[in-house]
């Protein structure tokens, strides 16, 4: 308790070794997000390059794999906010434990995907789209990528725990290998370069699916042969840990319901697009895609800040965390206006890279206005609920606030504009997105008005 005592007063951090870990871990994980982004981008412009329904049949397939992210995401989330509190009391015994229950969640879990996608394929590309020709080239795609996804949950666990003890550069280089060796392939197996086979949306599948193996495969060599602070293959992280596991439900299961939520609720609303235009899933591909290549920083922040916050928290220092949580959300705002900033001018130039009807591109430009705006108020509510209150063990609250709006506002909207009201695609896509605004008020409120109750000191004595 020495560092809460020593703390200087203030509202702000003063803390130069907070914000050099705070800025390494977001330039490493931004860096990461950007990378991983790249490869859907890579994807996204090279088969809208070949053609239009294998750019539409992908997106429907990779509706999908959103709910499958999601829920992966959320069941490592959990591990990371207890991760991160018990590397601030450098407990590796409890740490290592505890992420062996969180492996064994993702494994399930991406076994059940994988046979779902196995055994149900047209349905699932059905359920987004009515075109024939889109479900076909969706078929095809998910016949191979369905492989990609047990590789994908483990993966994102390994890396979780890594960067939970602030160790992020392995799943930087990780990510850039991908990028490397997902775009050269895509480049040889979507149109037949170099003597290769001419596969279209199958090569896309194939290409993702060596990077997903090449990716797990050398995260479990880097645990086994170079890690040095967790020591995880030498320690007895499989066993069964009945308190761990506990801990484990009780703070991923709110997470879970989130992820749930938002999961189900994104797919049913680009299902509601595509029932209104098949442009639409096209241009709407477009956009988020360009969005979500920026909001990547945002999402980093939002995991340093769970990372450091949680850390000060583990180790009692709650007036640090205060303080810190404090800096970081102008910081987030400062982010949040930049990035909106960025995404408008670069428009224009990347939407030249893709060869579809001057409808579809007219309508992909609006969209991208729009998200330009939604860009701002995402930037404020995900770092600060889902960053440094989730960090800090305030699990419960965002949880709650994101399911109350998803499904209570943004998702009843867009199918009223949509069916009843009969309006456009961009007052749709705003209707789909108008949480993201709603959001930032109970946000503000919690943060400021609720006398700290977003602190909670989860680890076991």
């Amino acid at each position: 308790m020495s560092e809460t005592l020593s703390r200087k007063p203030g509202y702000f951090s003063r803390d130069p070794a907070f914000y050099k870990s705070v800025f390494r871990i977001l330039v490493l994980v931004a860096l990461q997000n950007v990378i991983n982004y790249s490869v859907n981008m890579a994807d996204n412009i090279m088969l809208g390059s070949f053609s239009q329904d294998a750019l539409s049949g992908s997106t429907c397939v990779n509706q999908f794999f959103f709910v499958i992210q999601s829920f992966a995401s959320s069941l490592s989330s959990g591990y990371a906010v207890l991760g991160s509190q018990y590397w601030g009391k450098r407990d590796r015994d409890s740490i290592c434990r505890l992420a062996g229950v969180a492996i064994k969640a993702c494994f399930l879990f991406g076994l059940l995907v994988f046979l779902l996608a196995a055994f149900f394929p047209t349905a699932i590309v059905s359920f987004f789209t009515r075109d024939a020709g889109i479900v076909g080239e969706g078929a095809a795609y998910l016949s191979i990528v369905k492989y990609t996804y047990l590789p994908f949950c483990l993966s994102l666990i390994l890396m979780e725990i890594l960067r939970s003890v602030e160790t992020v550069h392995v799943a930087f280089y990780l990510s850039l290998s991908s990028l490397l060796i997902n775009v050269g392939l895509n480049w040889l197996l979507i149109f037949g370069n170099a003597g290769f086979p001419a596969m279209g949306v199958r090569g896309a599948a194939v290409a993702t699916l060596i990077a997903r193996g090449v990716e797990l495969l050398v995260l479990i060599l880097y645990l086994l042969l170079r890690d040095k602070k967790l020591r995880l293959f030498s320690s007895d992280f499989l066993k069964p840990h009945t308190a761990f596991l506990k801990d484990y439900a009780r703070i991923t299961l709110p997470i879970l319901l989130t992820g749930v939520a938002w999961s189900v609720a994104t797919p049913v609303q680009s299902a509601i697009l595509g029932r209104v235009s098949s442009d639409a899933i096209a241009a709407n591909s477009i956009a988020t895609t360009f969005y979500q290549y920026l909001k990547v920083i945002t999402l980093a922040m939002s995991a340093a800040s769970s990372v450091v916050i949680g850390k000060m928290v583990g180790k009692g220092d709650f007036e640090g965390a205060k303080q810190g949580a404090h800096s970081l959300e102008i910081m987030d705002l400062l982010i949040g206006f930049s990035l909106a900033l960025a995404l408008f001018l670069l428009r224009k130039p990347l939407l030249s890279l893709y060869t579809l009807t001057p409808e579809t591109l007219k309508l992909a430009d609006d969209l991208i206005k729009l998200m330009c705006l939604v860009m701002i108020f995402m930037s404020y509510e995900v770092p600060v609920m889902y960053g440094s209150m989730k960090g800090a063990g305030d699990t419960k609250f965002s949880s709650f606030m994101n399911i109350f709006f998803v499904w209570t506002i943004s998702l009843p909207m867009a199918f009223l504009s949509a069916f009843v009201w009969h309006w456009g695609i961009v007052a749709i896509v705003a209707c789909i997105q108008s949480d993201q605004a709603i959001k930032c008020i109970p946000a503000f409120l919690r943060f400021h008005c609720s006398h700290d109750k977003w602190i909670h000191k989860l680890t076991r004595d």
